[in-house]
């Protein structure tokens, strides 16, 4: 990611309506799957950019980071999160580690190699009956400059989502949309950026007026998120569990994280 978007995340993340909005649904589906006592969850925010994230989960558990890019470390230290450097494909921790994996806006990414093994390593650290959290870009009809400014590497479809957890022997719970009211201006903005050839990221705050209403339309959808599956949307959220039977976790998947390591 250029250093740049690390600058304007660290300011835009707890407030502006794209961030609040995500995040507000990433937790109602989240947090019904969480022990009621947060002493007693681990919860691995794996690829935690600046930190914000972090913030939040520490309400529901101890949640700690990683995180490749040195940039995205330094502003987590300036939020005292705690987070340490390292890689997807080889996390620092013992096998069954956490009971809550999150993984958000991450796998898409140029620098994830193998989004397979990936989760496969997330799902290693999970102990049985864990819960995996993923959030990444829907559809490639939507790719457009924010795709190039923050590095993807390729955008989802929940089929895809959905192989990739399967994949790794976790079992699927939920895969759904989101951001699915405001999809048609996001599809017109991103075929309106084709015509103009804008570059650029989208990470910025609209009119007083409008955030607050794209980031009222986002809590809406969080409120629903948990009865009703949207036909699409610019974000995939998945959650998954890993089972509780022992050595039932994804053999290829995870044979593939520790041949990436070997390489």
């Amino acid at each position: 990611m250029n250093p740049e978007e690390y600058q304007r995340m660290f300011e835009a993340e707890e407030t502006q309506w794209w961030y609040a909005g995500m995040r507000a649904i990433s937790l109602a589906l989240l947090s019904p799957e969480l022990p009621a006592r947060p002493d007693s969850v681990r919860i691995l925010d794996a690829g935690c950019g600046t930190g914000n994230n972090l913030r939040h989960l520490a309400r529901h558990g101890r949640a700690v980071g990683v995180d490749l890019s040195d940039e995205a470390l330094r502003f987590c230290r300036a939020r005292g999160v705690a987070a340490a450097k390292a890689e997807l494909l080889a996390l620092p921790f013992p096998d069954a580690s956490f009971d809550c994996v999150t993984s958000f806006d991450v796998l898409y990414h140029r620098w994830v190699a193998d989004d397979r093994a990936a989760v496969a390593e997330m799902a290693r650290v999970l102990r049985p009956g864990g819960v995996l959290l993923v959030r990444v870009p829907a559809l490639k009809m939507l790719w457009g400059a924010h795709d190039e400014a923050v590095h993807s590497r390729h955008r989802y479809t929940p089929g895809e989502v959905k192989a990739l957890l399967g994949g790794a022997g976790l079992e699927v719970v939920r895969v759904v949309f989101g951001n699915s009211f405001l999809f048609p201006l996001a599809a017109a903005r991103r075929a309106l950026d084709r015509v103009t050839g804008r570059h650029g990221s989208d990470v910025s705050f609209l009119p007083g007026p409008l955030e607050w209403a794209f980031r009222s339309v986002l809590r809406l959808e969080a409120r629903l998120v948990g009865r009703v599956s949207f036909p699409v949307g610019t974000s995939v959220f998945a959650l998954a569990r890993r089972p509780r039977v022992r050595g039932s976790v994804g053999a290829s998947g995870y044979n593939s994280a520790m041949e990436t390591r070997g390489r």
